[in-house]
């Protein structure tokens, strides 16, 4: 075995009780983690990291673990406490003599892998999850079950209203960051490593944004002209929105829209980093503001709430806490939002429909059954982007109204 990091009780105990609370409570990690690095003031960046690296790591192959262990998933302060010495064993590192791991300290972590087969243990999913997903994706799925496993890269994207691709890797290479360009996606680039970005000099001016090089190719999807109108009807804090910005040159009128018009106050942070001025915002609780909006748009995105399956890399959590009645509740609402917001684009308009879902019902089958409902479009284009090292998992329909 490879010489092993120190365990530390502390934290590897702080590791425990964010396990216990996401589970047991039900809990999304971050949410668990932020409040545990909050109480836990004496920890130091080392401490820190410890604890949410190998929380996260364990989330992520919970199923797979439990299987090594050859027990039932459970919270129990002293089976997790095995847990975490077969995962240890099984990054490769040596255990330290503690009583907690005296059961698990002979267990053949490489025999034991072998014998498990199952797709579902094997790349840690919820049994009904992957039994979905290899009905929708068939032979693709094993791929995907594995590269979803992969932990992303720092992905992000060059401000062109505030500067350039040599002026920003230069200005992060000052700072010792190192920027890679994408392999699939050159527009956008990865850093090598974590590092921190809330408060380096070129990140805080604006040259450049923290975006996920597949969500990207959203806004390059829709390709909307400097001087037309745009509606991002799903903004959320508003990624795609600067992005739209930026290729309409900074010229035209963009919309962005929530539900709730408190959603967009981050938007209204980052737009103002960004330089850009053509944005205003609407929120749909406001009354009327469909019908006013009716044929508006030159452009349309629909980037519609979903399953967030093509992030499971960056939200391990997905995995656990993502269930069968909230895939209904979000079908229901991608047809909903499909049957009515396309209204405010003009005839001759574009729209584009996009998620971070890998599920075909999410996705194709949502836009088939849109085409059936509503004859005034036809589709264009279909684009799946698969996860990878260094992004995650989109789809997206461009579609033309008549």
């Amino acid at each position: 075995m490879n010489k092993s990091p120190r365990l530390f009780p502390n934290t590897v105990k702080g590791v425990l009780e964010a396990l216990e609370s996401s589970f047991g409570k039900g809990l999304y990690v971050n949410r668990v983690l932020e409040n545990s690095l909050r109480l836990n003031k004496k920890w130091g960046s080392r401490d820190r990291s410890f604890v949410a690296e190998h929380t996260y790591e364990i989330v992520r192959w919970w199923n797979f673990l439990w299987a090594l262990l050859d027990k039932e998933p459970n919270v129990n302060r002293n089976s997790l406490e095995q847990l975490f010495g077969v995962y240890w064993k099984w990054r490769g590192f040596d255990l330290p003599e503690w009583p907690g791991f005296d059961s698990i300290r002979d267990i053949d972590i490489e025999a034991r892998s072998l014998e498990i087969t199952a797709l579902h243990e094997r790349e840690s999913y919820a049994l009904w999850f992957s039994e979905l997903a290899q009905e929708q994706l068939g032979d693709k799925w094993a791929q995907l079950a594995h590269d979803l496993n992969k932990p992303n890269s720092v992905n992000i994207r060059i401000n062109t209203l505030k500067s350039h691709e040599k002026e920003v890797i230069q200005e992060l290479a000052d700072a010792g960051i190192v920027v890679y360009r994408h392999p699939a996606f050159p527009k956008a680039h990865f850093l090598e490593g974590r590092p921190k970005l809330k408060n380096n000099s070129s990140f805080l001016k604006g040259k450049f944004e923290i975006q996920d090089a597949g969500s990207q190719e959203i806004s390059y999807f829709l390709n909307p002209t400097p001087g037309s109108v745009v509606i991002d009807a799903c903004a959320g804090a508003g990624g795609k929105t600067l992005h739209l910005g930026a290729l309409m040159e900074n010229k035209g009128t963009l919309i962005a829209m929530e539900i709730e018009g408190r959603k967009l106050e981050e938007l209204h942070r980052r737009t103002q980093r960004s330089g850009l001025t053509i944005m205003e915002t609407r929120a749909w609780e406001e009354e009327g503001v469909l019908a006013e909006l009716t044929d508006t748009a030159d452009y349309l995105l629909l980037d519609a709430p979903c399953s967030g399956t093509g992030t499971i890399k960056r939200e391990p959590d997905t995995k656990w806490k993502f269930e069968p009645v909230h895939l209904a509740q979000y079908q229901s609402l991608q047809f909903e939002i499909l049957d009515k917001y396309p209204a405010m684009l003009k005839s001759g308009g574009t729209l584009v429909y996009a998620t971070c879902s890998i599920l075909p019902s999410e996705n194709s089958d949502q836009i088939k059954l849109f085409l059936e409902n509503h004859s005034e479009f036809r589709l264009i284009e279909e684009r799946t982007i698969d996860p990878a090292t260094n992004n995650d998992g989109f789809y997206m329909a461009k579609l033309l109204k008549s």
